[in-house]
Protein backbone atom coordinates (compact mmCIF):
# COMPACT_ATOMS: atom_id res chain seq x y z
CA UNK A 1 0.00 0.00 0.00
CA UNK A 2 1.47 3.75 -0.56
CA UNK A 3 2.46 5.95 1.90
CA UNK A 4 0.21 9.51 1.76
CA UNK A 5 3.57 10.95 0.98
CA UNK A 6 3.29 9.10 -2.75
CA UNK A 7 1.94 9.91 -5.93
CA UNK A 8 1.33 7.36 -8.56
CA UNK A 9 1.83 8.24 -12.07
CA UNK A 10 1.12 5.95 -15.26
CA UNK A 11 3.29 6.77 -17.96
CA UNK A 12 4.34 5.24 -21.63
CA UNK A 13 8.50 4.46 -22.41
CA UNK A 14 10.29 3.28 -24.86
CA UNK A 15 11.43 -0.66 -24.94
CA UNK A 16 15.04 1.17 -25.21
CA UNK A 17 14.93 3.01 -21.85
CA UNK A 18 12.59 -0.17 -19.94
CA UNK A 19 15.97 -1.89 -20.73
CA UNK A 20 17.85 0.79 -19.23
CA UNK A 21 15.78 0.47 -16.22
CA UNK A 22 15.94 -2.78 -16.00
CA UNK A 23 19.62 -3.14 -16.49
CA UNK A 24 20.76 -0.30 -14.32
CA UNK A 25 18.41 -0.15 -11.39
CA UNK A 26 20.21 -2.89 -9.38
CA UNK A 27 22.97 -1.67 -10.59
CA UNK A 28 22.39 1.65 -8.37
CA UNK A 29 21.42 -0.52 -5.48
CA UNK A 30 17.95 0.40 -5.85
CA UNK A 31 15.21 -2.02 -4.24
CA UNK A 32 12.87 -1.35 -7.02
CA UNK A 33 12.40 0.53 -10.71
CA UNK A 34 10.06 2.31 -9.02
CA UNK A 35 12.99 3.99 -6.67
CA UNK A 36 15.48 4.24 -9.50
CA UNK A 37 13.16 5.98 -11.49
CA UNK A 38 12.52 8.72 -8.57
CA UNK A 39 16.44 9.44 -8.34
CA UNK A 40 16.98 9.51 -11.91
CA UNK A 41 14.01 12.08 -12.19
CA UNK A 42 15.23 13.86 -8.82
CA UNK A 43 18.79 13.82 -10.63
CA UNK A 44 17.95 15.48 -13.95
CA UNK A 45 15.76 18.14 -11.90
CA UNK A 46 18.30 19.15 -9.78
CA UNK A 47 20.52 19.55 -13.15
CA UNK A 48 17.65 21.94 -14.74
CA UNK A 49 17.74 23.94 -11.90
CA UNK A 50 21.16 24.13 -11.20
CA UNK A 51 21.46 25.49 -15.23
CA UNK A 52 18.76 28.16 -14.01
CA UNK A 53 20.72 28.85 -10.36
CA UNK A 54 23.52 31.50 -9.78
CA UNK A 55 24.97 28.95 -7.43
CA UNK A 56 26.96 26.37 -8.07
CA UNK A 57 26.04 22.23 -7.38
CA UNK A 58 27.63 21.04 -4.39
CA UNK A 59 30.20 18.99 -5.97
CA UNK A 60 31.48 21.62 -8.07
CA UNK A 61 31.22 23.72 -4.98
CA UNK A 62 33.24 21.10 -3.16
CA UNK A 63 35.83 20.53 -5.46
CA UNK A 64 36.47 24.52 -5.79
CA UNK A 65 36.73 24.79 -2.00
CA UNK A 66 39.08 22.10 -0.97
CA UNK A 67 41.36 23.50 -4.57
CA UNK A 68 41.30 26.63 -2.59
CA UNK A 69 41.73 25.35 0.93
CA UNK A 70 45.32 23.96 -0.76
CA UNK A 71 46.36 27.18 -2.30
CA UNK A 72 45.09 29.42 0.73
CA UNK A 73 47.95 26.28 2.83
CA UNK A 74 50.77 27.08 0.10
CA UNK A 75 50.52 30.90 0.34
CA UNK A 76 50.32 30.71 4.18
CA UNK A 77 53.20 28.34 4.22
CA UNK A 78 55.18 30.72 1.41
CA UNK A 79 54.35 34.16 3.47
CA UNK A 80 55.53 32.14 7.29
CA UNK A 81 58.79 31.37 5.33
CA UNK A 82 58.97 34.79 3.85
CA UNK A 83 58.72 36.18 7.24
CA UNK A 84 61.30 34.10 9.31
CA UNK A 85 63.81 35.30 6.35
CA UNK A 86 62.65 39.22 6.64
CA UNK A 87 63.11 38.29 10.67
CA UNK A 88 66.55 37.01 10.02
CA UNK A 89 67.43 39.80 7.84
CA UNK A 90 66.06 42.82 10.24
CA UNK A 91 68.37 41.07 12.90
CA UNK A 92 71.26 41.03 11.29
CA UNK A 93 70.83 44.57 9.55
CA UNK A 94 69.88 46.11 13.31
CA UNK A 95 72.89 44.73 15.09
CA UNK A 96 75.34 46.21 12.59
CA UNK A 97 73.74 49.47 12.24
CA UNK A 98 73.43 51.77 14.94
CA UNK A 99 69.48 52.98 14.04
CA UNK A 100 67.25 55.19 15.97
CA UNK A 101 63.54 54.68 16.77
CA UNK A 102 62.70 57.80 15.15
CA UNK A 103 65.20 56.93 11.80
CA UNK A 104 62.68 53.61 11.80
CA UNK A 105 59.72 55.21 11.59
CA UNK A 106 60.67 57.71 8.82
CA UNK A 107 61.37 54.73 6.95
CA UNK A 108 58.51 52.65 7.73
CA UNK A 109 56.40 55.82 6.96
CA UNK A 110 58.41 56.47 3.57
CA UNK A 111 57.77 52.44 2.81
CA UNK A 112 54.10 52.91 4.11
CA UNK A 113 53.59 55.50 1.11
CA UNK A 114 56.17 53.66 -1.52
CA UNK A 115 54.02 50.62 -1.47
CA UNK A 116 50.62 52.52 -1.67
CA UNK A 117 52.55 54.49 -4.53
CA UNK A 118 53.40 51.35 -5.99
CA UNK A 119 50.25 48.79 -5.18
CA UNK A 120 52.93 46.89 -4.15
CA UNK A 121 54.68 46.45 -7.30
CA UNK A 122 57.81 47.41 -5.46
CA UNK A 123 61.09 46.47 -7.29
CA UNK A 124 64.88 47.45 -6.07
CA UNK A 125 66.17 49.11 -8.86
CA UNK A 126 63.17 51.88 -8.71
CA UNK A 127 64.28 51.85 -4.79
CA UNK A 128 68.10 52.86 -6.21
CA UNK A 129 66.97 55.00 -8.32
CA UNK A 130 64.41 57.26 -5.48
CA UNK A 131 67.19 56.71 -3.11
CA UNK A 132 69.43 58.47 -5.23
CA UNK A 133 67.42 61.03 -6.56
CA UNK A 134 66.57 61.93 -2.77
CA UNK A 135 70.62 61.88 -2.22
CA UNK A 136 70.90 64.37 -5.35
CA UNK A 137 68.10 66.72 -3.52
CA UNK A 138 69.27 67.01 -0.50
Amino acid sequence: MMSKNENRLNFRMTDETATKIERWYQEDNCRSKNEFIEKAVNCYTDMLAAGESTTLPRAVQSAIDSRLKLFEDRIASLLYKQAVEMDMAMSILLQSLNVSEEVLRQERAKSIAAVKRTNGQLRMEQKLRNLESEAWQS
